[in-house]
């Protein structure tokens, strides 16, 4: 049995392991499709009829039919988990049951419309999520999605059909789903279904068709699902031909392979495949094969082919460098592992040579007849090294090939003596052994020589006659024959395995070294300690010196961090690093952005954001161009990443952690005062009553100063009110007790109560008759106007005028109170909404700086906002929004009104 068809046995276990995994985890089928109406739901519940019919114990979790008669038909004899009602804006909503749904444990859920937002208050934010707890309770799922619900596709489809999809999917769930049925529909047959309403009612399909659902839309998104289904088959595809240890090419998927060398031409035969593979618009790849021999190229050839594969790079290749004994066998590799159907090499007129030594393309085509190899004419006349090696550049060192000589030599001294003794047979195994020795230290080249040396010697020394070159025996020369063809073979063969072990020996230690990078990073708290560990990794890989630049909240990178040993200063340029951050582009020293900078800048995608800048200033910039290099260099900057957002959100959770226990800690503790001095302030208040009342009256000073103190208790009790309030809010512990009301009831009872207080201001009330019923809390609401009526009067001069209008919108009522005085402070009209902040700081106006901190929470409460702004012609703006719902008809209030009640309605 040939080994290079055995799978490797590490991926065979991890195959197992990941099967095993998979088989307690549910199922995931989804229905995939273009748009709405190519009938993903009707295919859907066909299928689960089917599966019920089957004796699979299928039930409905959430299925929208919107109203369609024929979808709504196959729903019967399902069974149906009931809804969960949900609260949200004053609407009772209808959500997917997840806690149902798992205590009732079916063997298949169907759940419509994936990327579906939940409710607030459910368990999950998206149905997703829901369906992947459902998953990983081994519970099958089947549900729904369109094309332009997938994550990565959102901003193509809003690009095509200027409609931007907020709800979306991350890719991943869709590529692990374990079966994906695409649901497709000509347009014009979908267009049909949406003029006969079997999609939208007439008025919405109507509007459908002039906005989504135009036809070059619908054909520029089907070809994105067709697309996208496509892209994942093709990736089940390579799973299964890795798992199997596949050998031949499929030709289920079009796509080019390139293989260059160490040609002076090769940047022509890039773009020679470029155009090839924009013509035929597939993928491709360019690999180069070192081998042995061309690792002892000289350095400017191997320079030209660094350029080369740097160029197919920049033009949309996937690049990599291959280690094997032979190119014609890396290429075949590659080939079947990427499952790559043609092959594009260079082809020039063939040079004289031995008649039986194949051409590439002929080792190739023998070894691989399921590639197709494509020819590119290369120029002729052109020398085949890219620019003349210096003397002795490339070659292997006379001193090799003299130690060569020199272990043949110290062999035939030391089996001299031992003529006698050894028999020839275990003379000729000495000197294989020194070809060996001589192939595992100094290479094939000295190998050679060894081998040719060794049977010299023998035939010289051991075979009669003796001293003579002469054989007397002709079966000698047989011995001969085979002992140098032995000698041969087991020294490239030996050079070749040593060339082998040096390459895996090399890749281990990558490995290890991005391994114990990524641990020391695991254990890195401070910035400064990861800078020390990616200057160190830096400088034992790649030979460089390295600084981090981290980037503050506003975008702007913070002075570079360097190692504590870094020595001189890198000739780093901020501007650059700024460039590349703003761009999120690598720059400088071996990219087409200023590449003739020393310093290589790389910018450090988190998976949040960029987190910063890793500038590297390499000894040799060469090093870079290598794509293994690259790549591990990539790998390295997003494991710096990735630690760096990992520290910021340490931090962060400290600091909210902090605040969390403060505001705690205060929330008590006014809670705590507000209670304890409540009953002092309700006597103060009672005792100067009782001082007004006592007979015979009192003296004028004293009722006067009786009042005094009867209104500074009452100040300091909404003074505590207020403190309370607020405790109350933050705590959670006010529940709101909504009823549908008119906002004129609530405006008017506010100004009632703000009677006294607004005797010197003139209050002027324009409401619209055509306000809806809103569903709020109407003492909560009175409070908020109260406070801001109460903020008027102190801000505002004694005479000055408060005007309160409001508007009513299609999803909300603004409520407006104006007033004619000197305005917000500038740049603080969100501040003095927060706990403890005051109009201006210092003022003797009383007030702690609650009043407008307990409109926002009321206001947020019922699901609106409030705001503040300067009037352009003076004064203050306090706008409160409230969410306006859907309030009930007229006679379903008088169905919840007794009969007597009704009579005296106007």
């Amino acid at each position: 049995m040939d080994d290079d068809r055995r799978p490797d046995p590490d991926a065979l276990l991890a195959r197992v392991q990941q099967d095993e995994a998979q088989a307690r985890r549910g199922k995931l089928k989804i229905f995939f499709g273009a748009s709405a109406g190519v009938g993903k739901t009707y295919a859907m519940l066909s299928a689960a009829q089917a599966a019920q019919a089957e004796g699979i114990d299928v039930v409905a979790g959430v299925v929208e039919t919107h109203g369609r008669p024929e979808t709504m038909a196959l729903l019967d004899g399902l069974p149906r988990l009931p809804m969960k009602a949900l609260a949200h804006r004053g609407k009772a909503l209808q959500e997917f049951d997840l806690d149902t749904a798992l205590a009732r444990r079916p063997a298949l859920v169907l759940v419509d419309e994936l990327a579906h937002s939940n409710v607030a208050g459910s368990r999950h934010p998206k149905r997703w999520q829901d369906v992947h707890e459902l998953l990983g309770a081994g519970i099958d799922v089947w549900t729904t999605m369109n094309v332009q619900h997938l994550d990565s596709l959102n901003d193509v489809v809003s690009g095509i059909t200027g409609i931007r999809v907020w709800e979306t999917v991350p890719d991943r769930v869709f590529d692990a789903a374990d079966e994906v049925v695409i649901v497709d529909l000509p347009p014009d047959e979908l267009l049909l279904r949406l003029q006969q309403g079997k999609v939208y009612l007439a008025q919405q399909a109507e509007s459908a068709v002039r906005n989504f659902f135009r036809k070059g839309n619908l054909i520029a998104l089907r070809e994105l699902a067709l697309r996208r289904t496509a892209d994942r088959v093709d990736d089940q595809v390579m799973a299964w031909r890795r798992g199997g240890a596949v050998k031949p090419v499929w030709r289920t998927r079009e796509s080019l392979l390139l293989a260059v060398g160490p040609d002076p031409n090769g940047e022509a035969l890039v773009r020679s495949a470029l155009r090839l593979a924009t013509q035929l618009d597939v993928p491709w790849h360019a690999i180069y094969v070192e081998t042995p021999q061309l690792q002892r190229l000289p350095e400017a050839a191997r320079h030209q082919v660094l350029r080369v594969l740097k160029l197919a790079q920049d033009l949309g290749a996937s690049t990599a460098t291959l280690a094997s004994g032979s190119v014609a066998d890396g290429i075949v590799r590659y080939a079947r592992e990427h499952n790559l159907s043609r092959l594009v090499l260079g082809r020039r007129a063939r040079r004289r040579g031995w008649p039986w030594r194949r051409t590439l393309t002929e080792t190739i085509v023998a070894t691989a007849p399921d590639l197709d190899v494509v020819q590119i004419a290369m120029p002729i006349g052109v020398a085949r090294t890219a620019v003349p090696a210096k003397a002795g550049e490339g070659a292997t060192p006379w001193r090799d090939y003299a130690w060569a000589g020199a272990v043949c030599t110290v062999v035939t001294l030391l089996t001299a003596p031992l003529h006698e003794v050894l028999a020839l047979i275990n003379i000729v195994m000495l000197f294989l052994l020194a070809v060996v020795a001589v192939a595992l230290r100094w290479g094939r080249g000295p190998a050679v020589l060894a081998s040719f040396m060794s049977v010299a010697a023998f035939d010289f020394f051991y075979v009669p006659p003796r001293f003579s070159l002469a054989v007397s025996d002709v079966q000698y020369l047989l011995t001969f024959g085979v002992m140098l063809a032995v000698a041969l073979v087991v020294g490239q063969l030996t050079a070749g395995l040593k060339y082998q072990a040096r390459v895996a020996t090399l890749r281990e230690d990558r490995m290890r070294a991005l391994y114990e990078m990524s641990r020391d990073l695991s254990g890195a708290l401070l910035t400064g300690q990861i800078a020390e560990i990616a200057a160190r990794f830096v400088a034992s890989e790649f030979h460089a010196r390295a600084a981090l630049f981290v980037a503050a909240e506003d975008n702007r990178l913070l002075p570079p961090m360097l190692a504590s040993d870094a020595g001189d200063v890198l000739p780093i340029d901020a501007s650059v690093a700024q460039w590349s951050f703003d761009r999120s582009q690598p720059a400088g020293c071996g990219t087409d952005t200023l590449p003739g900078s020393p310093v290589l800048y790389l910018p450090l995608r988190a998976p949040m954001r960029l987190r910063g800048v890793l500038a590297i200033e390499p000894r040799r910039s060469e090093r870079l161009l290598v794509p293994e290099q690259r790549r591990l260099l990539d790998t390295c900057a997003s494991l710096i990443a990735i630690a760096l957002e990992r520290v910021h959100y340490v931090d962060v959770a400290q600091t909210t952690t902090v605040q969390m226990e403060s505001e705690r800690l205060r929330n008590s503790l006014l809670a705590a005062i507000s209670h304890d001095l409540r009953t002092p302030l309700a006597s103060l208040v009672a005792m100067a009553d009782s001082m007004g009342l006592a007979m015979p009256p009192s003296a004028s000073e004293q009722a006067r100063i009786a009042q005094a103190m009867r209104e500074a208790a009452l100040r300091m009790n909404s003074l505590v009110n207020n403190l309370l309030d607020m405790a109350r809010l933050q705590s959670g512990q006010v529940q709101l007790k909504r009823q549908w009301q008119p906002l004129e009831e609530v405006v008017g009872t506010a100004l009632k109560a703000m009677e006294v207080a607004l005797a010197d201001h003139p209050v002027k009330v324009s409401l619209p008759d055509d306000l809806p019923l809103l569903h709020i809390d109407a003492m909560l609401i009175e409070r908020v106007l109260c406070n801001l009526l109460e903020n008027a009067v102190k801000y505002t001069p004694a005479g000055s005028a408060i005007d309160i209008h409001a508007k009513a919108g299609t999803d909300e009522v603004a409520l407006m109170l104006d007033d004619h005085g000197p305005g917000l402070p500038k740049g603080r009209e969100e501040a003095i909404f927060e706990k403890f902040e005051r109009g201006r700081k210092e003022s003797a106006t009383p007030g702690v700086g609650l009043g407008l901190a307990i409109c926002r929470a009321i206001a947020e409460a019922h699901g609106g906002s409030i705001a503040g702004e300067t009037l352009a012609a003076g004064g203050a703006r306090f706008v409160l929004r409230l969410p306006r719902g859907n309030p009930p008809a007229l006679e379903d209030i008088d169905d919840a009104l007794p009969a007597d009640a009704v009579k005296e309605l106007p």
